[in-house]
């Protein structure tokens, strides 16, 4: 239907309405007076179409198509049209208005002077997706798959080996579409090549790996923005899968948005029990899986591999922290809303329940954080350092904020040459003689390869380390952060 173009009358009026409203079956009189009148009135029944009773020629929307098409939200509507296109309409019952509206002076003259209307059925829950599928300008550039009658979907999804080990929510046109809400991008942009196989992933695709990850609609631009982030360069997705180490894509939200979704950056912000966190991070894996063609033994050649490789994501806690957030070490404000990426481990904790002072706690983070890879290895992968509130306390009571604790780490993790070269302490593995080139230190982590992040529960003094895959050079992954849109 074109905008403004009604079909059921060229010159005259339109009425929706429904039995199950008392508004609608008090107005029944008037409807009949305007039907005698000299203009001419279609009448539109949702639910019954006997109703308006002895109304001849009331039109049957029981499917609800002309309420969709002429964007009814209450009933009853009355609408006046000329030339076959809309000039006005009216909402409800008000005498008055709708004396002047339809020219009748005398109209409804034993009815009260006003009644408001009900809710229509075609915006009750859920409906209004429906209908703009069945009646509205919808497509799709995936293809549907038909399950058979009978047949099992979710079994299906892993015979087709959509899954990441776990079941999957069968991505209906529907449930697709309503992920699609949660953005503004067109179902068709194209974010980039996405590797080991580099197709076009398309924010449509991506709505259809979320829906089966569980997300809701609300997570989609986080998923979107850790898509992009995996597509960046630096990050080097291809080598992430390809390596035999353990990382897997790590997810860490910054800003409002996290807890606008539910996000949780309190306790156990690193394991289950929240919807955003698990399902953000496992949509993003699964995108890699069913459009990056990145599947465990084919081109995802980990040795081991690590239970955060089904997906990893938590949020910061900016809320009670004293110190800069995540986002703000990384060049945006502290209100913007981004996504971090890190090729990580899974968490190692710190357990220190005993220091009182930031200079003792800062050397036991030191001493976990040189176990990174291993004791002997220097500027062989980065990694975060996840500081629970407790810990953070005995910082900020000391007036250490993050960039003193990083000096501090700085200086304590220079590690000295004697004891890290190859050999040293009957010790194979550490670093090569020539790699050290007379240095009597090397740092243990290149420049910018510690991020610091504040997260978990209130109780406990409980820190973690996350051991991340990179190496000198231009060869590994660098953390990447990317501005989450919409």
């Amino acid at each position: 239907m074109d905008a403004g173009r009604v079909t059921g009358v060229t010159d005259g009026f339109v009425l929706v309405a429904k039995r199950d409203c008392p508004t609608c079956v008090l107005v029944a009189p008037a409807v009949a007076e305007i039907s005698r009148g000299s203009r001419p009135i279609a009448v539109y029944s949702q639910d019954d179409p006997a109703f308006p009773d002895g109304l001849p020629g009331v039109r049957d929307d029981r499917t609800l198509e002309a309420s969709f098409r002429l964007k009814i939200e209450t009933v009853p509507t009355l609408i006046r049209v000329e030339g076959g296109r809309e000039v006005g309409r009216l909402v409800g019952w008000e005498r008055n208005e709708w004396r002047a509206f339809t020219g009748l002076n005398a109209l409804g003259e034993d009815l009260p002077e006003w009644r408001p209307g009900c809710g229509s059925k075609s915006v009750e829950p859920g409906v209004p997706d429906e209908l703009e599928l069945r009646y509205g300008d919808v497509s799709f550039q995936a293809r549907t798959i038909e399950v058979a009658e009978g047949d099992d979907e979710v079994e299906a999804m892993y015979s087709r080996g959509w899954s990441d080990g776990l079941p999957l929510v069968p991505p209906t046109k529907l449930r697709v579409h309503r992920m699609l809400k949660g953005t503004t991008r067109d179902p068709k942009e194209v974010l980039g090549l996405l590797p080991p196989d580099l197709r076009p992933i398309t924010v449509e695709k991506v709505a259809i790996n979320a829906v089966m990850a569980g997300c809701a609609p609300e997570y989609l631009p986080v998923v979107l923005a850790a898509v992009e982030a995996a597509l960046m360069e630096p990050f080097a997705l291809h080598g992430v899968l390809a390596t035999t180490m353990f990382c897997g894509p790590i997810a860490i939200v910054n800003g409002p948005i996290a807890r606008r979704i539910g996000m949780n950056a309190r306790g156990n912000a690193l394991g289950q029990g929240n919807r955003a966190n698990a399902t953000i991070g496992r949509a993003l894996q699964l995108c890699v899986r069913n459009v990056g063609g990145g599947r465990p033994q084919g081109v995802d050649r980990s040795t081991l591999g690590q239970p955060g490789k089904l997906g990893f994501c938590f949020a910061e806690d900016e809320e009670g922290s004293a110190w800069s957030s995540l986002a703000e070490d990384r060049g945006f404000t502290r209100d913007a809303n981004t996504v971090t990426l890190f090729a990580g481990d899974s968490p190692h904790g710190i357990v220190d329940q005993q220091s009182r002072t930031p200079e003792s706690l800062a050397r036991s983070f030191a001493l976990s954080l040189r176990s990174v890879n291993h004791w002997k290895l220097a500027q062989a992968a980065d990694a975060i350092l996840v500081v629970c509130p407790e810990h953070e306390r005995t910082f900020k009571a000391a007036g250490w904020d993050k960039a003193r604790l990083r000096a501090e780490l700085d200086g304590l993790l220079k590690l000295p040459a004697a004891e890290i070269v190859r050999g040293a302490g009957g010790i194979a593995e550490g670093v090569p003689a020539a790699a050290l080139a007379e240095r009597d230190h090397v740092p243990k982590f290149r420049p910018g390869g510690l991020l610091i992040v504040r997260a978990g529960g209130g109780a406990g003094m409980f820190s973690a380390v996350i051991a991340g895959w990179a190496a000198a050079g231009s060869v590994g992954s660098s953390p990447v952060t990317c501005a989450i849109r919409d």
